[in-house]
């Protein structure tokens, strides 16, 4: 901060002097051309110019006169006189210049000095901000992302500069807070398998198990092991997602919703729901798998937490709008922005055999973020259920 202190007053220093000497230089050239006429006229008129008065003598007595002789002529004596009035407007001309340069340079020391600690002062009144900010930003840590500069200033750079700080740090502890929840739910759901394959190895095969609760064990070990599988790809796909696309193609939204239907058909139907596709022609830029599985976890989610009877309908629409809305329970418009975070859920988990980790909608944002989308949900009211858009860029 010193640095930069000293560099802006030298910077501020270096025009006010430079400009006081210019200044200075400038009058001192002005005064030096006009000073001599100025002086001149002023002695013309207080020394008037004519013939020099002779001294008067005696009367000389005719027959003592000696032969006229021939004596100077008038303009001689009107010449001393100019000269005399050149001669004291030169003078008083060095005087005046000698004086007015003493004077000049006594000022412009005083003047160099002043600028000097006034832009001393300027920097530092300018630079204030910025040790603000420093100041902040050094004392940040995970425990204190809640700090806020708050810069009091009118606008402009610097204040904008503070209120662009404050917004990241807003963003950031967003995204801190968002990871350590999802540590904390990440080690939650793993341990829970692992604690049921533990119980189900000590309890089950305690003593001499015959072979039914040995089947039985298995099945149970088997059935934890898909559940850890699924939630382990689920974090996969959704770090995948979170560091961007390696390619791009051309992908047929409308013929990938018609595909995604049909492979869920025999659970919708499992499940008494009807699924309905309503699509336009679209095309996107992005990558295949991936938007296979944020079409895929949409419908699935929508079949799965639904109502008997219940319904899905996927509509493509050709602006760049894929919207999913299902039947279901009545969801509080409250929590519908927080169903897009890792592992949240309208209701806790039961551990039921077919139930979601919890990851998918986080997925399908985190996809949908990676494409340049936006995603939005919007509760049905009192009917219950859920509609979610994709908006993709044009």
């Amino acid at each position: 901060m010193s640095s930069e202190r000293s560099r802006l007053t030298a910077l501020y220093g270096g025009l006010l002097v430079f400009a006081g000497a210019l200044l200075t230089g400038v009058v001192y050239l002005l005064v030096q051309q006009g000073l001599y006429s100025s002086i001149s006229t002023a002695v013309t008129t207080a020394v008037p110019r004519g013939p020099m008065t002779p001294w008067r003598t005696p009367p000389v007595a005719l027959a003592t006169a000696v032969p006229a002789q021939r004596t100077k002529p008038l303009g001689k004596a009107d010449d001393t006189g100019s000269l005399a009035v050149t001669k004291i407007s030169d003078l008083a001309g060095e005087a005046a210049l000698s004086r007015l340069l003493t004077v000049s340079v006594i000022v412009f020391a005083a003047y160099a000095v002043v600028s000097i600690a006034l832009a001393w002062w300027m920097a530092g009144r300018v630079l204030r901000p910025v040790a603000v900010i420093t100041g902040t930003a050094r004392r940040l840590s995970g425990a204190n992302l809640h700090e806020r500069i708050a810069l009091d200033a009118p606008q402009g750079e610097l204040k904008r500069l503070a209120d662009t700080f404050d917004e990241m740090l807003d963003r950031i502890e967003r995204l801190v807070g968002a990871q350590q929840r999802f540590a904390a739910n990440a080690a939650h759901e793993l341990r829970t398998p692992l604690a049921v394959q533990r119980a189900a190895a000590e309890i089950g095969l305690a003593g001499e198990p015959d072979a039914e609760r040995v089947a039985m064990i298995r099945k149970k070990l088997i059935s934890v092991a898909d559940d850890s599988e699924q939630l382990i790809e689920g974090l996969l796909l959704l770090a995948a997602s979170e560091q961007g696309l390696e390619r791009r193609e051309p992908v047929a939204l409308d013929v990938l919703a018609h595909a995604v239907a049909d492979g869920l058909g025999a659970e919708a139907a499992a499940r008494n729901v009807t699924v309905t596709v309503r699509a336009e022609p679209l095309t996107v830029e992005g990558d295949g798998v991936l938007l296979d599985r944020l079409v895929h976890n949409l419908v699935a989610n929508g079949v799965r937490y639904n109502v008997p009877d219940g319904s899905v309908t996927v509509r493509v629409e050709g602006d760049g709008t894929l919207e999913v809305t299902n039947t279901g329970p009545e969801v509080p418009p409250e929590t519908v922005p927080h169903l897009f975070e890792p592992f949240r859920r309208l209701h806790e988990r039961t551990h039921a055999r077919g139930e979601g980790a919890g990851l998918g909608l986080s997925i399908v944002s985190a996809i949908a973020r990676a494409h340049g989308a936006e995603v939005t949900a919007e509760a049905n009211g009192e009917g219950g259920g859920l509609t979610i858009r994709v908006a993709f860029a044009p």
